[in-house]
């Protein structure tokens, strides 16, 4: 190709690009572009789901959640090739992890996911608008966009993204991976949309634990919102003002 030609190429990218409200330019926030998006999806805005976990109540060496979100989404199962990667390179939508309190000694375990911010620096750094989040608050990659540059990784504080290294097989059709994308947790947006609850909640009611709760954070009326109200939470890094869409209580 001659260079006359891949100057035209490009111009007309750019031009597309612009077009489409996706020109980067020094100050833009890119989550504004990810939010134009949302009304051809089915969220409302009236809703902002979220998620309550109580540390209390999650035992050391459950994994009741994790082991339900792969079920439910077709990730780290037996029969992908995610096995033949390092376990620091395999997909993790949802993970247990141990806090310990250095002066105490005291130790906590739960689970760590997206937080689906209401400011998700992932959006706002990802290159494509691959990276969105819609309406009702729920963080989401659009795979057929992502480009697999890693941006959204290195911006989340939560470390709560991965990418996929390996060809995947068996995939669910409800949620689509890819090889060279980025994913995480979509809070079981295909179980929302139909007015159901995360898998990683129901089975952690389903085993009587209870220590994770659904709801419409807007709803004054939803448990979610009244357990808020009457025991409050906290948001992990909370300083970074992102207003998560995941709260805990006991830390």
């Amino acid at each position: 190709m001659s260079h006359q030609e891949t100057d035209i190429s490009r111009r007309q990218f750019l031009g597309k690009a612009a077009a489409a409200g996706l020109m980067i330019a020094p100050g833009v926030m890119l989550y504004k572009v990810a939010q134009a998006r949302a009304p051809e999806m089915p969220a409302s805005s009236s809703n902002r789901w979220g998620m309550l976990i109580d540390t209390s109540k999650c035992a050391t060496g459950c994994s009741d959640c994790v082991t339900a979100c792969q079920t439910e989404n077709g990730w780290g199962g037996e029969n992908s090739n995610e096995v033949h990667s390092a376990p620091t390179q395999q997909a993790h939508w949802i993970r247990k992890v141990k806090l310990t309190d250095k002066q105490t000694g005291h130790v906590q375990s739960l689970p760590l996911m997206c937080q689906h911010c209401e400011n998700p620096p992932c959006v706002d750094v990802c290159p494509t608008g691959a990276s969105m989040k819609r309406a009702d608050g729920i963080v989401l990659v659009d795979k057929h966009i992502c480009i697999g540059c890693r941006y959204c990784m290195m911006a989340c504080p939560y470390k709560a993204r991965s990418f996929i290294h390996e060809e995947l097989h068996n995939q669910i059709p409800y949620a689509p991976r890819g090889k060279g994308t980025v994913e995480s947790c979509t809070m079981c947006v295909q179980r929302v949309d139909n007015n159901g609850t995360p898998a990683c909640v129901e089975a952690c009611n389903s085993e009587g634990h209870k220590a994770m709760y659904f709801g419409d954070l807007n709803d004054p009326s939803s448990d979610i919102s009244k357990r808020l109200k009457e025991y409050g939470a906290t948001e992990i890094r909370a300083d970074l003002e992102l207003n998560t869409g995941v709260r805990y209580q006991g830390i």
